[in-house]
């Protein structure tokens, strides 16, 4: 990973982001025009959502992971489509269940249509993801879609554990990372060899691969743990400590549990006042959770560029993979 590893912490989120913009170019458009399958009833929704933009980090994926593989662009973009439109189901539901009412700083589906029509409207986008797969018959296609398909079927079963885990006072480290390897890890996975497994790719190929995007989904949901609790409100736009107030059963609660630290000590229905919230922080930090946490990021990262190490790809996309890898684990929202 020479050009990876060469870059300052600037210069790779520059490289980064060059990278997530060109592919956003590409699947952005693609995207709203495949999205008006959806009908007249639903569009309006879709499309209200679809404005919240984002990072389209797994899309990149996808097209990397093909051009890894030496195709192009057409041969990913299905894919690359396919992957988005189930995050975006995903995100459309997650918020119905937290009872999000804005998203980027922009309302809800739920919130300005109603749960009804925003259920509907994620279910619509999994569906089409799944038609645009297979509206080419072809084993390729084929294959893709049963990946998408376990990767899907994955991601919800990590939803369910975490709704089971506000039940619970607290989670056992291996509990948690099973969980978030559903959640996060699962369609990062296969966001991360889907465009391999659209281009033919040698089945050693799509397994490095899909190991490169489980470790960055560990590196990823680890992060995003860390900022839950210490990321700083101006960036996150999220209070300090947010995670803590809302009992989140995250990595760093599950890391102070392992070490005898119990964190949530009150009901399950009381959310942590401002005290309550600095007192966990201090546990946390005395503990040594938050540098546990950051420690298990980086070693995913280390193995998810060693994945890509393991077989034989094309050179531009595979540092291209590294620079997304390391700006994911970089990231300060």
């Amino acid at each position: 990973m020479t050009l990876s590893n060469s870059l300052s912490r600037e210069e790779n989120e520059v490289a980064a982001l060059a990278i997530l913009t060109r592919a956003k170019a590409l699947v952005a458009p693609a995207l709203e025009t495949a999205a008006k399958r959806v009908g007249d009833e639903l569009s309006p929704l879709i499309n209200h959502h679809l404005l919240v933009g984002g990072k389209f980090v797994r899309a990149t994926l996808a097209l990397l992971s093909a051009h890894a593989a030496g195709a192009d662009d057409e041969v990913a973009l299905p894919g690359a489509l396919a992957i988005e439109l189930i995050h975006n189901f995903s995100l459309i539901h997650d918020d119905i269940i937290d009872g999000d009412l804005e998203r980027r700083h922009h309302p809800t589906v739920w919130s300005k249509f109603g749960v009804g029509p925003a259920i509907i409207a994620g279910d619509a986008l999994s569906t089409l993801a799944f038609q645009l797969l297979l509206d080419v018959p072809s084993a390729e296609r084929f294959a893709a879609a049963g990946r998408l398909a376990d990767a899907t079927q994955a991601m919800i079963v990590g939803q369910a554990q975490d709704i089971a885990s506000e039940d619970k006072m607290s989670l056992t480290l291996d509990e948690c990372l099973a969980m978030e390897a559903g959640k996060t890890g699962a369609l990062l996975s296969c966001a991360a060899s889907i465009g391999a497994v659209l281009a033919g790719a040698d089945s050693a190929v799509v397994d490095a691969l899909a190991d490169y995007g489980r470790h960055l989904g560990f590196a990823f949901q680890a992060v995003d743990d860390m900022l839950g609790v210490w990321g700083e409100p101006a960036v996150t736009g999220k209070p300090v400590g947010n995670d803590l107030r809302l009992r989140k059963k995250t990595l760093p609660i599950s890391i102070a549990n392992s070490k005898g630290f119990d964190i949530f000590t009150t009901p399950l229905d009381h959310e942590l006042s401002d005290a309550e919230v600095h007192e966990a922080m201090v546990f946390l930090d005395e503990c040594g959770a938050r540098y546990e946490t950051m420690e298990l990021a980086e070693k995913e990262l280390a193995a998810a560029l060693g994945a890509l190490e393991r077989v034989s790809m094309v050179d531009e996309p595979r540092t291209q993979l590294a620079v997304i890898a390391r700006y994911v684990v970089e990231r300060d929202q």
